[in-house]
């Protein structure tokens, strides 16, 4: 382990600090357009447009860490660790919001936020047993398409010419169903690796044992 593994103090980690610190604002936000404070009510129109704008700047901040990162080749242990889970919790604790005002139905919520728990146990199966498993194109596109619906679905409004409404529910309906289709790809990857891992340990284990063999 280099000695920068362990460092928590640099410029990626502070962006994904700053996402993290923007999730209570976005689920606030959110809370107050159902419940809207005395204080808050001339203002409650702007509300989604300001949860929109706070959830882009987050999921820019998740762009630039990882850019940058790679850019210097900073790769750390916490920094490995927080930057999906800031990324999990950005997106879950938006859609659950949503659904709570009534914007998202429930069963689109339990197919993306179980999808994200299934996908999460696969890759701690897929590192405890020493498996890669790459992000596949379909899980690309899901994970494109429910960034794009959630700040659509957060101003629930005409902006411009477009009906962000009907193109965000539309979208998050696709990210749902490529979410299902893309935890199928991962996990028949993963059986096709591990079948192939247990074969050829057992094809060193028969070598082994035969080299051990007197002639």
């Amino acid at each position: 382990m280099e000695k920068n593994d362990l460092e928590i103090d640099n410029l990626p980690n502070r962006l994904t600090f700053f996402r993290m610190l923007m999730i209570p604002v976005v689920v606030l936000a959110l809370f107050f357009i159902e419940d809207t404070p005395e204080a808050l009510v001339p203002y409650q129109a702007y509300l989604g447009h300001f949860s929109c704008w706070t959830f882009v700047l987050a999921s820019i901040t998740d762009f630039l860490d990882g850019y940058i990162a790679r850019k210097r080749n900073i790769v750390t242990v916490f920094g490995s660790f927080l930057d999906p889970i800031a990324d999990k919790f950005l997106v879950v604790s938006s859609i659950i919001m949503l659904m709570g005002i009534g914007r998202i139905h429930p069963i689109a919520v339990i197919i993306l936020v179980l999808r994200e728990m299934y996908m999460t146990s696969l890759r701690l199966l897929a590192l405890t047993e020493g498996v890669d498993v790459p992000v596949n194109q379909l899980g690309k596109w899901k994970t494109g398409m429910q960034m794009t619906a959630i700040p659509m679905l957060m101003i629930y409004d005409d902006f411009l010419w477009l009906d962000l409404q009907l193109i965000g529910t539309i979208l998050l309906y696709v990210s749902a169903f490529l979410s299902l289709s893309s935890a199928l790809g991962y996990s028949l990857s993963m059986i096709k690796k591990l079948r192939e891992k247990r074969a050829e340990k057992k094809r060193l284990k028969r070598e082994s044992k035969a080299q051990r063999e007197p002639v």
